[in-house]
């Protein structure tokens, strides 16, 4: 009992220390203007005010950058998924020369850092018309997001029975019915965390959206907000908090609805004697 309570005791108090920057950010976004200097500082506000998301929501472009961030994370979650799961298909399923070769240079290109690729990538969007606009930075986070869901979601398929889809193929489902059926159930999970990885990077994703999109109109909400709240000489600390407390309600939103779905079917995929 006494280890127990210990052990609790630790873990709550590991849980507190590393969720007090959030906690911050949620009360000092409800604090009034007067009290975020205030000496000695109050962590509850003494009077909550909605004021600062008022201001965002009505007096700044903050919902275009939103909009635009929700579409950009949406559309390159899209792409990766899809051309990620028919490619770990391929690397898993099929035989030809240079498979393995293949798969190596692909966790080669993981492991390259992302920051080598911003200069052709700009010279590429630009040379093909796409600069300061969306689909360059889909593209771009295409390029560095997709060597990580093929790795991940062949691990998941390589997994997988053979006889499922043997059984699908005898019974007379298409090579491309048995994988829709078969394989995308039993890769669920791989799928949704290559999904949530790849939204999480897009939504969250700074320096290639400074470099590749210098428009107002296209720019997410990571590079608006920076651009629009903090200047050389004053930063707006109560709409930035504001702005940060609803930067991060989608991504809380998604892991709270697929957390049920990333357990499930871990054990999927087992065949009996």
């Amino acid at each position: 009992m006494v280890r127990r309570i210990l052990v609790n005791l630790f873990t709550w108090t590991l849980v507190a220390i590393i969720a007090f920057p959030l906690i911050w950010m949620v009360l000092t976004s409800l604090k009034p203007q007067s009290e975020l200097f205030r000496i000695p500082p109050s962590i509850l506000p003494t009077e909550i005010t909605f004021e600062h998301y008022r201001i965002l929501l009505q007096d700044t472009p903050f919902l275009r950058y939103f909009a635009n961030s929700m579409l950009l994370a949406t559309m390159t979650t899209i792409l990766v998924v899809v051309v990620g799961a028919l490619g770990a298909y391929s690397l898993v399923r099929f035989r030809y020369r240079g498979r393995e070769t293949l798969a190596g240079l692909v966790l080669f290109t993981y492991l390259l850092p992302s920051v080598v690729l911003i200069i052709p990538l700009y010279l590429m969007m630009v040379k093909i018309g796409l600069s300061n606009t969306l689909a360059s930075l889909v593209i771009a986070y295409t390029t560095f997001s997709l060597p990580y869901a093929l790795w991940l979601l062949r691990s998941f398929m390589a997994g997988i029975p053979e006889d499922l889809e043997s059984a699908a193929l005898v019974d007379g489902a298409s090579r491309i019915g048995a994988f829709i059926d078969v394989i995308l159930p039993q890769a669920l999970p791989g799928i949704i965390s290559t999904a949530l990885f790849t939204f999480i990077l897009a939504w969250n994703e700074y320096l290639y959206a400074l470099v590749l999109v210098n428009s107002d109109q296209s720019r997410p909400l990571t590079t608006g907000v920076m651009n629009m709240l903090i200047t050389a000489f004053n930063i707006d600390w109560s709409l930035l908090m504001a702005a940060s407390v609803m930067m991060s309600v989608p991504l809380i939103i998604i892991f709270a609805f697929l957390q049920s779905y990333l357990t499930r079917g871990f054990g999927a995929g087992g065949v009996k004697g």
